[in-house]
């Protein structure tokens, strides 16, 4: 024991490898929000809501996107699915809607790359997990945890529940 943590120390306290562990930065990235300073200098790069761009959603997906939406009282988009979330946020908005006893539909969207990324430009929304309620876009799992706090969430589930009869 006492032999790895000598050879760790002296790891450490080599120069070589004291490089290794804080290189120095050959070029610095700015970040700007005003066109004009990101057309002076090539690394300067405009911060963005969302990788995917408004224009890049193709029809096919558009149209099967809303079609989910519409189809749909309560929908969400997830990792995974209802019965076998893949991520803490998809769980916890999984959670919050099984507690209101409703029957609403999962989309995993890691079985299709062209979901995953379309629902981002379709909802304006960067992260995963979606809600849609009564074709509503409600938000990602902060904002179901909060409108479950409040109660607004159970009010627009029970109207959707309205709507599925």
């Amino acid at each position: 024991m006492n032999r790895s943590i000598l050879f760790l120390a002296g790891l450490l306290s080599s120069a070589p490898c004291a490089l290794a562990f804080a290189p120095t930065a050959t070029f610095t990235v700015q970040r700007s929000a005003t066109p004009a300073a990101a057309t002076t200098d090539a690394r300067v790069a405009p911060l963005h809501m969302s990788d995917a761009g408004e224009g890049t959603l193709n029809p096919a997906t558009r149209e099967k996107l809303q079609s989910l939406v519409d189809d749909n009282p309560v929908v969400i988009f997830m990792k995974g699915n209802k019965l076998f979330p893949q991520c803490g946020f998809s769980n916890t908005a999984t959670q919050i809607l099984n507690s209101y006893n409703i029957d609403f539909e999962s989309v995993d969207v890691l079985a299709d790359e062209e979901i995953r990324q379309g629902v981002k430009v379709f909802s304006q929304w960067p992260t995963i997990p979606q809600l849609y309620v009564c074709g509503e876009f409600i938000g990602g799992s902060d904002i179901m945890i909060e409108m479950y706090q409040s109660g607004e969430l159970g009010e627009m589930i029970e109207k959707a529940k309205a709507d599925m009869v």
